[in-house]
């Protein structure tokens, strides 16, 4: 006895209700986000795989081809073991790109509107038997649980239903790349309710139908005959053909994409689907055989397909067949409703969107697609009850599904191709789909159409060579396929985009090296989009990527907005797909540039990228790297590294510190763009021949008074790009040095000054001796002469010489004394033989040198540009250790000679000379040869400062017949 069908469709119309609410739930927060996110609902969600081919047709499949059933879980299993191969290098893709669909995988990798175009059709056309399959199923176990509903009128309520409940599902909300968190939640309790029903279904059969195991055991070995038919077919070729159809359809048919990729919340949940995806299908395979047994034993008269249907019936239990009947609703609608959103996805980037942005008006964009992806899920589910309608029903579910199952496999070779051949073109991969895809309509859906053809076996018997048609149609397609594929491939050069797709494929990073398009700035991106995309979407697009790479709207270096072309072209093509996203980034203005060749910091930025797929060798080579770059960024002296084409590359914390400005300001600018006076300074110093520059005044910087600057040139290595060469700069703050060596050199002074204290008071004491006796001779005179003014005259004229004289003395002391520090001064021209003379006259008066010949040869003329208080304490200190050295009577000498515009001060003494240790070390600081007490050590450390700081060079001659000469070289004022 049947059940009502007004019992049938509220019981239906309940379950669906049930599934959005569950859907509902979990986009409403009411579920508790532990759950949705678990490992174990993302596994199950994938059992979307099982439809009511599985679910209804294996029986069937195993009544027609014995245990081959069998290849269509174990191919998916053999697809989820080389899942860290195969699989995850896909789910990158889909994550990294925004890839929502199959379409848009193979339009990224084989780049244009063509393979989009040609894919999606293609898909359509081969998923709408798949499609009536379902419809078949459901108005089929309808009509054998009620027997009295038309089938045609039955189907078209089904698919009136499931387009409301897919919209209700896949197309609710505007936001154009949500998770659709809710239809994976759905999907994953209609997966248990599908498993749940059949295992119950199996245990009905074994207690119920045979009454014990031994039962089931002892009846199937009384039917040797159905035992040998079982495995026959293993002998065949359709065990290897199902198990490739199977292995392919595991992650080719748009719905297993969407499910396994799109939907993925987080990568690591597919470590675990690995192997508990494939354990649910072997438990929902558990019950084939024994209720194929069961139809077998009570001889229903009904299809195989329905067999679990036929016997719950004949048993009278009437929950159960509602159970199953769930169970069957539920696979049909789940494979129906991912289905329609999937290919939705397809149809919306590659066939409607091409056309309507380049003619329609691009106002209230969102709002379009979201109307425009309902209309699709309408229109497929009415083509799919059309196929219905049209196509001759005598052929099994199993026959249906295998067809979709065979036109899935024809996007195989491309998906290789994408994976493991980085010259794979699009030439090859169009060609070879189109090719596989006529064969497969001659072969497969021909013969549903005409109706000179009833059955696939007519179709076989020009070719006894093939045991079924499914080894004939895949054979022929792939062939076909592979080889058009190859060819095409070889004979055509990949383009610039297919290139840089193929690395992004097969080198496990998103961030583009070159050859893109790059806009001169990122406002230039909305231009581009607002003419597809409208204003409203445009800037919202823009200042979503903007936030994301963290660039400024007024970007301009060409890194950064390489970078934000890329962010703009992934989040694009997850809204109109890869080839509308790059066609919409091109319409620039004229003023784009490409980057021809790979950019210092996007390289770096590819191997952080490609770092979690480093293993061994490689991984520790980036560590070496890694590590190098944060001793250069944490090292105390500023580095700034420039590249080959003059942009800063590397600028770190303390170069921030020392100049001011931040590293996101100074990155890939020009030298000649970086803030004053620091653009200046750098760009004259790279420019120049010298590797060092001591003592560089900073001009308009209070906090700096010098800088020490370095340099090296970074050759290019061997077989590496040009550009990949530049400049390290290395900037040292001297401002501590400098109050340090200021402070020295005032020391020095006073002690300079306290050595000469005693010739001080001997040369002051003569003139006041004479001071006084002139004093009382006037005294005298003015007592006992009359008329003396002339004599009086003259006697002040007297006193006033010898007052000039001491403050001469004491002025030259004082000055000498308070001279400018070190590298403060600014130089003007300076006359060196009135240095050596000042010099000369403060050395005597210091009572050692009384008995020292000065012979003095120096050129009056001679000028040289610098500081005349500190070259006076370069001679004060070079003579006065000359007059040191050499025993009384001797001679100093202090000569000149101008040659190769610079003038030569050479400084002899008559001493014994120094070894060539002590020249080594004669010029550090707090270095002496005089006794404890008689010398700092800082004298000649000083003077080697203030000649460097005059661009002057000084170095020792100590010839073997003894003596020293100091040999001081400056450059010459010349007019």
């Amino acid at each position: 006895m049947g059940i009502e069908l007004t019992w049938l469709f509220v019981i239906a119309i309940s379950y669906l209700g049930l599934l959005f609410l569950i859907a509902w739930s979990a986009d409403s927060g009411l579920l508790p986000s532990r759950l949705i996110n678990h490992p174990l609902v993302y596994s199950l969600s994938l059992g979307v795989y099982a439809t009511s081919w599985t679910y209804y047709g294996s029986v069937g499949l195993a009544d027609s081809s014995g245990y081959a059933f069998l290849t269509i879980y174990l191919g998916v299993t053999l697809a989820f073991l080389l899942g860290p191969y195969l699989l995850s290098p896909i789910l990158r893709l889909c994550r990294v790109h925004q890839l929502n669909s199959i379409a848009d995988l193979l339009a990224f990798r084989y780049g244009g509107r063509v393979t989009g175009f040609v894919v999606t059709l293609f898909m359509l056309v081969g998923i709408l038997p798949y499609i009536s399959l379902q419809i078949r199923a459901v108005t089929e176990s309808v009509q054998i649980l009620s027997q009295q509903v038309p089938p045609n009128l039955l189907a078209l309520g089904f698919c009136v239903a499931i387009t409301i409940f897919a919209i209700l599902f896949g197309a609710r909300h505007l936001s154009p790349r949500e998770k659709h968190h809710g239809l994976v939640v759905a999907i994953a309790f209609e997966s248990a309710v599908k498993l749940i029903a059949l295992l119950v279904a199996g245990v009905f059969v074994i207690t119920q139908v045979f009454d014990s195991p031994a039962a089931l055991n002892d009846w199937a070995n009384s039917q040797p005959e159905m035992l040998e038919s079982l495995y026959a077919p293993s002998r065949t070729n359709l065990w290897s053909t199902l198990l490739l159809l199977a292995f392919c359809a595991a992650f080719l048919l748009p719905r297993q994409y969407h499910m396994t990729f799109v939907e993925n919340e987080n990568p690591k949940h597919l470590t675990t689907a690995y192997w508990l995806f494939p354990l649910y299908l072997l438990l929902l395979n558990l019950p084939i055989i024994p209720i194929l047994f069961a139809g077998r034993h009570l001889s229903l008269a009904i299809e195989p397909d329905f067999y679990v249907l036929g016997m719950t019936l004949t048993a009278g239990h009437q929950w159960l067949a509602i159970l199953v009947f769930l169970g069957g609703l539920s696979a049909a609608s789940a494979m129906m409703i991912v289905t329609t959103l999937a290919l939705s996805y397809m149809c919306l980037n590659h066939l409607l969107l091409p056309a309507s942005l380049s003619s329609g008006k691009p106002d209230d964009f969102y709002r379009r697609l979201l109307w425009s992806k309902r209309l699709i899920i309408a229109l497929i589910i009415a083509a799919g009850y059309g196929f219905y309608i049209v196509i001759e029903l005598n052929e099994g579910l199993a026959s249906l599904g295998l067809i979709s199952f065979v036109a899935a496999a024809q996007l195989l070779p491309g998906v290789i191709g994408l994976l493991f051949w980085t010259r794979a073109t699009q030439t090859g991969f169009v060609s070879g789909l189109a090719g596989g895809a006529i064969v497969w309509f001659l072969l497969l859906i021909w013969p549903l159409l005409s109706p000179s053809t009833s059955s696939y076996t007519e179709v076989l018997a020009a070719l006894p060579e093939f045991s079924d048609i499914w080894s004939l149609a895949t054979f022929c397609t792939l062939s076909v396929n592979g080889t058009l594929f190859i060819v095409g491939s070889l004979f055509t050069t990949p383009s610039r985009d297919e290139i840089n797709a193929a690395e992004a494929a097969t080198e496990s990073t998103s961030i583009a090296m070159a050859g893109s398009d790059v806009a001169r700035s990122a406002i230039h991106y909305r231009y581009a989009m607002q003419k597809v995309l409208g204003n409203k979407v445009a800037a919202q697009e823009l200042n979503r990527a903007l936030a994301e790479t963290h660039t400024n709207v007024e970007e301009t270096r060409p890194a950064d907005l390489q970078l934000l072309h890329d962010q703009l072209e992934r989040n694009l093509t997850g809204l109109v797909g890869p080839a509308l996203a790059r066609e919409v980034l091109r319409h620039k203005r004229p003023d784009s540039k490409q980057l021809e060749s790979p950019d210092a910091r996007l390289l770096e930025l590819h191997i952080e990228a490609s770092r979690q797929q480093m293993r061994g060798m490689t991984r520790q080579l980036d560590d070496l790297r890694r590590y190098l770059r944060d001793v250069l960024r944490q090292l105390p002296l500023g580095v700034c590294s420039i590249s080959a084409d003059g942009r800063v590359y590397l600028w770190n914390a303390a170069m921030h510190e020392l100049t001011g400005i931040e590293e996101r300001v100074a990155r890939d600018q020009p030298l000649d763009q970086l803030p004053e006076p620091w653009s200046q300074l750098l760009q004259e110093f790279a420019a120049s021949g010298d590797a060092h520059l001591f003592r560089c005044h900073v001009p308009g910087n209070t906090r700096l008074a010098s800088v020490n600057l370095h340099k090296a040139d970074i050759a290019t290595p061997a077989g590496s790009d040009e550009t990949l060469g530049g400049q390290v700069v290395l900037m040292e703050d001297r401002s501590s040095l400098d109050t340090l060596e200021a402070e020295l050199a005032h020391s020095e002074r006073l002690a300079s000054v306290g050595r000469l204290a005693a010739g001080v008071a001997h040369e002051i004491g003569n003139p006041l001796t004479g001071i006084a006796s002139i004093a009382q001779n006037l005294l005298h005179d003015a007592a006992n002469i009359e008329d003396n003014s002339v004599e009086i005259g003259d006697q002040a004229d007297d006193i006033l010489a010898q007052v000039n004289r001491i403050n001469g003395i004491v002025r030259s002391l004082l000055s000498f004394s308070h001279a400018d520090t070190v590298g403060s001064s600014s130089h003007e021209p300076v006359c060196v033989n009135d240095c050596v003379q000042e010099s000369l006259g403060l050395i005597r008066l210091s009572p050692e040198v009384r008995h020292i010949h000065f012979s003095v040869d120096v050129q009056s003329t001679a000028m040289v540009k610098g500081d005349a208080n500190q070259l006076i304490q370069v001679f004060v200190n070079l003579i006065g250790n000359a007059c040191d050295a050499s025993p009384d009577g001797a001679t100093v000498c202090i000569e000149s000679l101008i040659q190769d515009k610079q003038l030569i001060v050479t400084i002899s003494d008559s001493g014994p000379g120094v070894d060539s240790t002590t020249r080594e070390k004669m010029f550090e600081p707090f270095f002496t040869t005089k006794p404890v007490g008689m010398g700092t050590g800082l004298g000649l450390s000083l003077v080697y400062s203030i000649i460097t700081n005059h661009n002057g060079k000084i170095r020792v001659d100590s010839p073997p017949g003894g003596g020293t000469c100091m040999i001081v070289s400056l450059p010459l004022l010349t007019a």
